[in-house]
């Protein structure tokens, strides 16, 4: 059904009027709803993703039992150095992780990135620290439903978007009253916290615009606007109740001894943060290794170990020791340098595509190169390959016409307190699918035929 629903929705294209009208109000509407990333359009494709009813029921099912055997990653963490070793968690982020955010979730809101193919679905990371495109989603699927050439595919198909900014807010807002442990007193204010000039900035509007169109008075501020004076953190005049912590961890550090006001606060207690520091502990690309690794399988259920051993690829931190690869003995550096066909080379801690080597696109040279920095820097991980989704989009040109070009699809489902409400798709020319470094996104939509 899913190949004939995407057939049909080119041939829609297929007609100049329908095409050209629909690009235009493409064009005008992702103007209008800031879904500009880095100075590019965000969403330069004619068709959005498509998901059948039966694909998301599985994908929903499947993120959320592997979510539930994470946060018993965190739970065993808390008590368990080893596992915080394995983690590769430094001194300054295990003293932040120490820090009770006041409510149970590693991570109240979470993304898994992931690949559907006909034969399996597969988890490459997770983003449980800061997950961004919550919001600009939302504003992609307010466009692309009233595209011309989607109303006349609606003539044919159920089509369901997956709107996230009311379940981001009744995270925040459930998360604030697990903090206080009682209902509020009054309406909260909220702060979304990040650093000065960041290309997410346009998203953060579009939360403020939601939160305070819900009633919740909101702040757009950067560490160095916050003062805390042992009672309560401000921004200027405006009190602070809950941050919406979009400011990762490893941006904060370096400034935090300058502007200590958000740690400060967080530390007495005189705010809730969401998605809190605790959050880094499962946000360390490792954690794929401690799910993978058959000393830590008494932690989860059966059901959890299947879902692990099917959707979540084979994963090991990067150091010179003996290790095991679906059961069987290695000498890991050995089956590294090896195995480059079926390997790809990552940092434990950055985004944005930075530092990855992909083995199957590497010579011998260029990977064992690679293999000896990571083992220079010492915070790397190597990761079983998986299969990849690739489908063909009418991609955006810049003379204003468009193309049809295969892309790499990378889906990306939404977690808010470990169940998946939304989601969202990247798209790549190359086989990295990451906006940050020059791929794209469109809205993902749920679909099912019309009876007749």
């Amino acid at each position: 059904m899913l190949n004939d629903a995407v057939t049909r929705y080119h041939e829609l294209l297929r007609d100049s009027e329908l095409a050209e009208s629909s690009r235009a109000m493409l064009d005008e509407g992702l103007e209008r709803a800031k879904l500009i990333f880095g100075g590019r359009r965000l969403s330069p494709y004619l068709r959005p993703h498509f998901v059948t009813e039966t694909d998301f029921a599985m994908i929903r099912s499947t993120c959320e039992t592997v979510w539930s055997a994470i946060q018993k990653v965190k739970d065993a963490a808390i008590v368990d150095d080893s596992i915080v070793v394995d983690l590769g968690v430094t001194e300054i982020e295990r003293e932040l992780i120490s820090i009770d955010p006041g409510y149970a979730a590693v991570s109240p809101t979470a993304r898994l990135d992931s690949f559907l193919t006909e034969k399996a679905y597969s988890f490459v990371e997770l983003n449980g620290e800061s997950p961004a495109g919550i919001a600009y989603v939302d504003a992609a699927y307010d466009i692309f439903s009233r595209l011309p050439v989607m109303q006349r595919f609606g003539e044919s198909y159920n089509v369901r978007p997956l709107y996230g900014r009311r379940f981001m807010l009744d995270v925040l807002l459930d998360s604030y009253e697990e903090f206080l442990g009682r209902t509020p007193d009054s309406t909260p204010q909220i702060a979304i916290v990040d650093l000065n000039d960041r290309p997410t900035q346009n998203e953060f509007e579009l939360f403020k615009e939601f939160f305070e169109s819900e009633g919740y008075p909101t702040r757009i501020c950067s560490p160095d606007e916050l003062e805390f004076n042992g009672n309560r953190l401000r921004a200027g005049d405006f009190q602070i109740d809950i941050v919406y912590k979009r400011l990762l961890v490893n941006e904060y550090l370096p400034v935090m001894r300058e502007y200590p006001a958000l740690l400060d606060a967080y530390r007495a207690g005189a705010i809730c943060m969401v998605n809190s520091f605790r959050s880094k502990l499962i946000h360390k690309k490792a954690l794929f290794a401690v799910l993978t690794d058959q000393r830590r399988a008494s932690l989860f259920s059966r059901a959890e170990q299947e879902a692990i051993r099917r959707h979540v690829p084979w994963t090991r931190l990067v150091r010179d020791e003996q290790s095991d690869y679906h059961g069987e003995q290695i000498n890991l550096l050995e089956f590294i340098r090896a195995n480059n066909q079926r390997l790809v080379l990552k940092p434990n801690d950055d985004y944005g595509g930075h530092g990855i080597t992909i083995g199957w696109m590497a010579d011998e040279n260029g990977w064992n190169s690679a293999l000896d920095e990571a083992l220079k820097i010492g915070d790397y991980l190597v990761q079983e390959r998986v299969p990849t989704a690739r489908e063909t989009f009418p991609a955006l040109q810049p003379d204003g016409t468009f193309e049809f070009a295969e892309q790499l699809v990378d889906l990306d489902p939404l977690l808010f307190n470990g169940k998946v409400k939304s989601a969202f798709t990247r798209l790549s020319f190359t086989e990295l699918a990451n906006v940050s470094s020059g791929g794209g996104m469109v809205p993902t939509f749920i679909i099912s035929e019309k009876q007749a």
